[in-house]
């Protein structure tokens, strides 16, 4: 139905920046909201950021100011801009999309962000 890959992960030393994607197998159109999320080692999976169809964006307080979700709807990709990187980002990131016509959430399978002290 929806596929999302996920992109863009490694390992950074702390103040680095690294840009995420998150590619979908359909029209992003179709798909909102789009959201990142994050699960480090012994946590809950937790919300980072979310971008609507119509281009309105959220993000969790603990990144603000140094994270920026878009989208690039020609591409069919969302991107997650991360930047002032510190060592407590480090987790999977994850890319959530709510499909219009199936009425359901879809995940990627995640990709690994390290970030060195």
């Amino acid at each position: 139905q929806v596929q999302l890959v996920e992109s863009g992960g490694g390992l950074v030393q702390a103040g680095g920046s690294l840009r995420l994607s998150c590619v979908a197998s359909i029209s992003i159109l179709g798909l909102n909201p789009i959201g990142w999320y994050r699960q480090a080692p012994g946590k809950q999976r937790e919300w980072v950021a979310a971008i609507t169809v119509g281009g309105i964006t959220n993000s969790a307080d603990s990144v603000k100011g140094r994270f920026t979700i878009s989208r690039d709807n020609a591409k069919n990709t969302v991107y997650l801009q991360m930047n002032t990187l510190k060592p407590e980002d480090t987790a999977v990131y994850y890319c959530k999309a709510f499909s219009l016509a199936w009425k359901r959430d879809y995940w990627g399978q995640g990709t690994q962000v390290t970030v060195s002290p």
